[in-house]
């Protein structure tokens, strides 16, 4: 079975960008509303999948998880204080960022060695993390989903075969 990067890493764009368009419909105190769930506002967990795509996208750059995992963390208050429509620019700058970097990679099953300081080494391919960030965006929309829901909200479906019918 060949695995498509790209095409997934499409998908989480367009399922981000479904997120966003249910957002923007929604009262503007939604997206920083304090809730009783995993995550205390939905500006946190975009700003989660945000800050994780970042250190990710920037491991396959060659810098070091200690190094991106630091770099994220030193963005992370600042990204969750970011309007709705301040988050979605900083999405689709990275995803433009992301994209570039993955059309220059001619081998998407190149491994890196990745130093994790919870879990130790790691040889990964390229089109793993991709599918990493993919999934790991994916659960997290879900929790976006079920917030919209306690707050008497609903979502809009991001499956992938929706995807591939647009």
């Amino acid at each position: 079975m060949t695995m498509h990067p790209l095409k997934m890493y499409d998908y989480h764009i367009w399922a981000n960008g479904v997120i966003f368009d249910v957002l923007k419909k929604l009262p503007e105190n939604i997206y920083h509303q304090e809730i009783n769930s995993g995550f205390s506002s939905i500006s946190k967990v975009l700003s989660h999948i945000y800050l994780t795509d970042h250190m990710w996208f920037s491991i396959i750059s060659g810098t070091s998880m200690k190094d991106a995992m630091a770099a994220a963390n030193q963005l992370s208050e600042q990204v969750e204080r970011k309007s709705l429509e301040e988050i979605q620019e900083l999405f689709g700058d990275l995803s433009q960022e992301n994209k570039a970097l993955l059309n220059i990679h001619s081998n998407p099953e190149s491994t890196i060695l990745v130093d994790n300081p919870y879990a130790g080494l790691l040889d990964i391919s390229i089109s793993e993390i991709v599918i990493h960030t993919v999934t790991h965006g994916g659960y997290h929309r879900g929790n976006i989903a079920t917030m919209l829901r306690q707050l008497g909200h609903t979502s809009d479906m991001q499956d992938y075969i929706l995807y591939l019918y647009k």
